[in-house]
């Protein structure tokens, strides 16, 4: 039976004063974990006014000491809206440029070390529990490469959390605390977003006015569209934006998996799609474009969010809007937008295979001769709705990014499917959620490789190259505990020629 759309629009109409007073019971009963404690993310566009001179005097005087470059070390919620910030506002006048790393691939470490000197590096450590492997593992190495310089160090962490204790006993330049009441995910205009925005040279104030004055109504009838399409047959929310937006997805994309991917119910986020030749009738297109620029036309025949930015600093507008609207779509769908109940067994079966002996599991090499049978075994059991997630456990670079798209058209067109990208383990902080707890109609083909040199993870026994592949087989594992469809190819020490392989086994 078809959702009535317009019955959840009148209904949304009296919820919303509930939404904007913080009221907790929309999603659950009273004492629900991580709800009443989460909702801190309504008042940032106010609470946080009084935190930007803070910000921007910590920023002036780290570049002041002779930063020019900030590498930022974090995952999920604590990386991507950095990442978005300096990929859309750019970088100021006078102020160091921001790298992002969110990968324990050795090679991926390694490319980073090299491109920067340590002692005119800023590192911003940033992790909400304290205790992110992948955000330690690269503190870890980066304190030993700069010999232990604390003052090139910032963290970013909830209050109380071993992070912080961690940062005061080496003497870091500035422990900044985030709002206890505000999940990762939540967190852009939180001090997660807003200290690296602050060292590149954004406006702070710019940022927290624009999404101070969002549309409330038209954020609220956005969720209820996202929501009803789904329920009525369409899950698939295909973003699509003008260039100066480009890598807005990224964010949309852990926000909408992660809120609202779990119970066996969720909206499957599509970023970086390639244009095909068809699209399937599961779609939701949603064009998000800068005033002055074009987007390239939604494929007739499906519904269409229309969404215009004015300018870049309108950014933190639609971020705010697109958080009122996961919230609203949490309470259709009849989920908890704010926990992230499956994120956890992906890094309990990681830690299991970290300790342990390694569990075999079919693994093809690239050159196996049954590699592509076993690939049109897998687009085979595709069924209309299902989508075709390629979870990548390599370092991302231009021809990786090149070849992987072009994977991604070949199946879209041969399977009229959506497909999605991830790279581990970033992805599973975000979309991950989503893959595990969501609906089972996404099928996966995990990619790994033999990195070129390993690196030792300093104060411990272990290295990258051992982390990312527990954390490679913990994913693995988890989404066929799930009953999950995946396969593993290696890749082996040739990346490129790998992914040809692979390319030409799809056909």
């Amino acid at each position: 039976m078809m959702v009535d759309v317009a019955a959840q629009h009148e209904r949304w109409k009296g919820l919303t004063p509930r939404l904007r007073s913080r009221d907790p019971l929309i999603w659950g009963p009273v004492g629900t974990p991580e709800l009443a404690n989460r909702l801190g993310w309504l008042e940032l566009p106010e609470t946080m006014q009084t935190e930007v001179a803070g910000f921007e005097t910590l920023a002036a005087a780290a570049v002041a000491d002779s930063a020019d470059r900030v590498v930022l070390l974090g995952m999920g919620g604590s990386s991507l809206a950095p990442e978005v910030f300096a990929s859309i506002l750019g970088v100021g006048a006078g102020h160091p440029p921001l790298t992002v790393l969110d990968s324990t691939h050795p090679d991926q470490v390694r490319r980073v070390r090299e491109s920067i000197n340590p002692a005119r590096t800023l590192f911003v450590v940033s992790s909400k529990s304290g205790t992110t492997l992948e955000t330690l593992s690269g503190f870890r190495y980066f304190w030993r490469e700069t010999g232990g310089t604390g003052d090139r160090f910032i963290a970013i962490t909830d209050p109380g959390t071993p992070l912080q204790v961690l940062a005061e006993e080496r003497g870091f330049r500035a422990v900044v605390k985030a709002p206890a009441d505000v999940g990762g995910r939540f967190s852009a205009l939180t001090s997660f977003g807003l200290v690296p925005a602050a060292l590149i040279g954004a406006d702070l104030n710019r940022l927290l006015a624009n999404a101070g004055v969002v549309d409330w109504e038209d954020s609220v009838s956005m969720g209820v569209t996202w929501a009803t399409e789904t329920l009525n047959g369409r899950d698939k929310l295909s973003f699509q934006t003008s260039p100066g937006l480009r890598s807005f997805p990224i964010w949309l994309e852990q926000l909408v998996a992660e809120s609202l991917g779990k119970n066996g119910k969720g909206i499957v986020p599509i970023a970086s799609e390639p244009a095909l030749d068809r699209y399937g009738e599961d779609r939701v297109f949603q064009e998000i474009r800068l005033a002055s620029e074009p987007v390239m036309a939604a494929p007739p025949g499906h519904p269409l969010v229309a969404r215009e930015v004015s300018d870049p600093y309108g950014l933190a507008g639609e971020m705010f809007a697109a958080e009122i609207a996961t919230a609203v779509a949490g309470e259709i769908l009849g989920v908890h937008p704010f926990d992230q109940p499956d994120v956890e067994l992906a890094k309990q079966r990681a830690r299991q295979a970290l300790d342990a002996e390694p569990v075999r599991v079919d693994l093809f090499d690239f050159f196996s001769p049954v590699l592509a049978d076993r690939i049109d075994d897998l687009l085979a059991s595709m069924k209309p709705g299902d989508y075709f997630g390629i979870h990548a456990y390599l370092p991302s670079d231009d021809v990786t990014d090149a070849l992987i798209a072009r994977i991604r058209h070949r199946v879209g067109n041969r399977a009229g499917s959506a497909t999605t990208t991830g790279y581990g383990p970033r992805f599973l902080h975000s979309t991950g959620q989503l893959h595990k707890g969501g609906p089972n109609n996404g099928v996966f083909l995990q990619l790994v490789d033999d990195p070129q040199e390993d690196l030792a993870v300093p104060e411990g026994s272990t290295t990258f190259a051992r982390i990312i592949a527990a954390q490679a087989l913990g994913d693995y594992l988890a989404l066929q505990e799930r009953g999950r469809r995946v396969i593993r190819v290696d890749l082996g020490a040739d990346r490129e020629k790998g992914l040809a392989a692979v390319l030409a086994a799809i056909g």
